[in-house]
């Protein structure tokens, strides 16, 4: 009788490698597992604790670069003309040409003009004269300190810079550990679309990040100062606490923001929304993104609320975008097939 012959050669590989996970484990290997990925996460968000808290002062340097940028923004080597109501200041800029300010060519100092009203014969009008005493306020240019007040808030910022730094250096070892346990049990088209969102997640958060550290914190620290100015308070010392810990959930929600697209195309994918839907929704994505800005900003700046709103209506237009590429990619093979 003939041998039966063998239903996979031995070099062929087994097609559930490539629809099932990865080697069958007994509950107590599971736990054995999830044990050491826990262990293994524990020891390094302990030494990224401890490696941050080491460096405390170059990581708050880190964080003093748009406040000190903001300053630097507001403060000019030209002469200064600064124009004052009462002890607010209404506006404050650089006299570059001096055919268009009375301070006279080749003048190295500043001015100072007040709104008031004028007699001119019967009527009073409003105007801006020169003022010989303008306010103390108005003699100063922007320069804010970062300061402790209170014995323990040193110790709060140490804190502080330890917890959000060690999980910020610590988070790519903690994915990685994660990503060790979970990944086997997944299929291999899992393991691919996991890689690919992950890829795009990072690089939007980290877009996220920059954005808010270059750009928007320096405009909202300058605009937070010059609101002050308006209404004659003067920022000379802010708590070192309530400025690290703004900083840092500033950075996050901005980052956590830029998954924007990451949400509106996953909807995509799984058929709740298309680009048509996208598109009729913009009118009500822009009040909602207002909403988002606003919840997410956490000085309740206008103006800082706007330029969040900006890059995340630019974003909703990309995924309109991409969105309309794969239905239209869709339609075309739809024709091809019939």
């Amino acid at each position: 009788m003939a041998e039966l012959p063998e239903v996979l050669p031995p070099d062929s590989s087994d097609p559930s490698e490539e629809s099932g996970g990865g080697p069958v484990k007994s509950f107590l290997d599971h736990l054995e597992d999830l044990r050491w990925m826990l262990v293994r996460c524990a020891v390094a968000l302990f030494l990224g604790i401890v490696l941050c808290l080491s460096a405390s002062n170059y990581i708050i340097g880190f964080l003093k670069w748009p406040l000190e940028r903001a300053q630097r923004m507001r403060t000019s080597s030209d002469p200064q003309i600064t124009i004052s109501v009462g002890t607010n200041i209404l506006a404050r800029f650089a006299a570059n040409d001096p055919r268009q300010f009375p301070l006279g060519a080749g003048a190295t100092n500043d001015a100072f003009f007040r709104l008031a009203t004028v007699r001119v014969g019967s009527n009073d009008v409003l105007a801006v004269i020169p003022d010989p005493n303008p306010p103390a306020i108005a003699q100063q240019a922007m320069h804010v300190d970062l300061a402790v007040i209170s014995p323990a808030e040193a110790f709060t910022v140490a804190i502080q810079i330890a917890i959000y730094g060690g999980f910020t250096v610590s988070a790519p070892f903690l994915i990685f550990f994660i990503a060790q346990f979970v990944l086997p049990a997944l299929h291999q088209h899992e393991k691919r679309f996991i890689y690919r969102i992950a890829g795009f997640a990072s690089g939007l958060f980290f877009a996220g990040v920059a954005f808010c550290y270059l750009v928007m914190m320096v405009v909202t620290l300058s605009a937070t100062v010059g609101f002050s100015d308006w209404l004659g308070l003067r920022s000379s010392f802010w708590k070192a606490s309530e400025y690290i810990s703004f900083m840092c959930w500033f950075m996050l929600g901005m980052g956590l923001s830029f998954q924007l697209p990451l949400v509106l195309l996953t909807l995509v994918k799984i058929g709740l929304l298309d680009y048509r839907k996208l598109s009729s929704f913009r009118s009500y994505w822009v009040v909602a993104g207002l909403t988002i800005a606003a919840f997410v900003t956490p000085d309740g700046n206008p103006l800082t609320m706007f330029l969040m709103f900006l890059p995340l209506h630019v974003l909703y237009e990309i995924s309109v975008i991409i969105a309309w590429r794969w239905d239209r990619k869709a339609r075309r093979e739809t024709a091809v097939d019939v």
